[in-house]
């Protein structure tokens, strides 16, 4: 599976934010394993256009088309946002299409509640853009695994979630890989 291409999208722009922090742990658990290759993907550097004010022109999308492209699969860090996901995020899944298809995405979610109502809606979002995600979703708590809601230190009993969920990415990935 070495020749699986895994994104760790930071799914947060806004300033001040521990999605760098969390993701960076992630890719650290993920470069251990050796089975995959992994890179951080900071949907603010693409500085995406909203949609629907772009004729699709800019060179951000083009950047960011490519680069969904040439990934099998994904890790989602996402923060809860009102009960959602960020906007930034939302507007970066929809400003692609076909790059999403027969991919598989694992989601590492954070806030009061651990982020759960956020992944719950990344879910049904991956699912109309046919992205599998996979069962196991570790979930941090910004009470227990940040301090002062901005320096995250996980818990150790993370890294076990974590790597569960990179194997069922990593399976998941090289599988569908063969319907593209």
């Amino acid at each position: 599976m070495a020749n699986v291409k895994i994104g760790i999208i930071l799914g947060s722009t806004r300033q001040g934010r521990v999605s760098p922090q969390v993701g960076q742990w992630v890719k650290g658990i993920a470069d251990r394993r050796g089975d995959a290759e992994y890179e951080i993907v900071d949907i603010a550097e693409y500085e995406l256009p909203f949609l629907g004010t772009t004729d699709g022109s800019e060179p951000g999308i083009k950047a960011w088309s490519e680069k969904l492209a040439s990934l099998d699969g994904f890790v989602f860090i996402v923060s809860e946002y009102n009960h959602s996901i960020s906007g930034a995020l939302k507007n970066a899944l929809d400003l692609a299409r076909q790059e999403w298809n027969d991919k598989a995405a694992g989601i590492v979610s954070y806030g009061s509640t651990g982020g759960a109502r956020a992944a719950e809606h990344l879910r049904g979002i991956l699912g109309e853009l046919k992205v599998a995600d996979v069962r196991t979703h570790p979930t941090l708590n910004l009470f227990t695994d940040f301090e002062n809601y901005s320096v995250f230190k996980p818990a150790a009993l993370h890294n076990d979630n974590v790597n569960a969920m990179l194997s069922e990415v990593v399976a998941w990935s090289g599988a569908l890989k063969t319907l593209r």
